[in-house]
């Protein structure tokens, strides 16, 4: 399959279709090697992944309720369920994470920030290209300040998305996409 019939069949498996295998160490060395393979103006590698997986991702779903928990005292059950569940499905999560230097003198924040979902895109397409699926989420930990804390998270960081991967249940499903003439202009002068 050439490049472009890849592109042509991407698609994203939903993150509770994806379970064991998961990609064996060399295979995430190979896929983190080309995930990083992305536009970044001034070399600036602004970004950084961390792998989420084994029993860690249960402690990481009960941590995440805890915190849901502490900040809507009144949340509903189902809801604090699926914040155990958000990252047992896949059995590997890589969170992509943008380092901004929001005042460098020559690379604005927005090349940066562009720079790093590159390394998310390339992480789906790498993922298919291994014959697993993968699915980019975010949620509400993407951008909560205590959910930072407890990835690490620097002043100068934020979560781009978690970029889950395993082996799909099934055939991920195919979505409408939008018509070029809908989509694609000419700059005229």
């Amino acid at each position: 399959m050439d490049l472009l019939q890849r592109l042509d069949s991407r698609r994203s498996t939903p993150a509770r279709q994806l379970r064991e295998p998961g990609p064996t160490p060399q295979q995430l060395d190979r896929l983190l090697t080309a995930a990083i393979r992305v536009p970044d103006h001034g070399k600036l590698a602004p970004w950084r992944l961390l792998t989420i997986a084994g029993d860690t991702r249960a402690v990481l779903g009960e941590k995440l309720a805890q915190i849901h928990q502490r900040k809507e005292p009144g949340i509903a059950d189902a809801l604090l369920v699926k914040d155990r569940e958000r990252f047992t499905f896949a059995p590997l999560i890589v969170a992509v994470i943008a380092r901004i230097d929001d005042h460098h003198p020559k690379v604005p924040a927005q090349e940066q920030l562009l720079s790093a979902g590159c390394v998310a895109h390339n992480l789906l397409l790498g993922a298919q290209a291994l014959g697993f699926g993968a699915q980019w989420l975010t949620g509400w930990a993407a951008y909560d300040a205590d959910a930072a804390v407890l990835f690490g998270l620097g002043a100068d960081e934020r979560i781009i998305g978690f970029v889950h991967i395993g082996t799909p249940r099934e055939t991920a499903p195919e979505r409408n996409r939008p018509e070029l003439a809908h989509i694609v202009g000419e700059l005229r002068l």
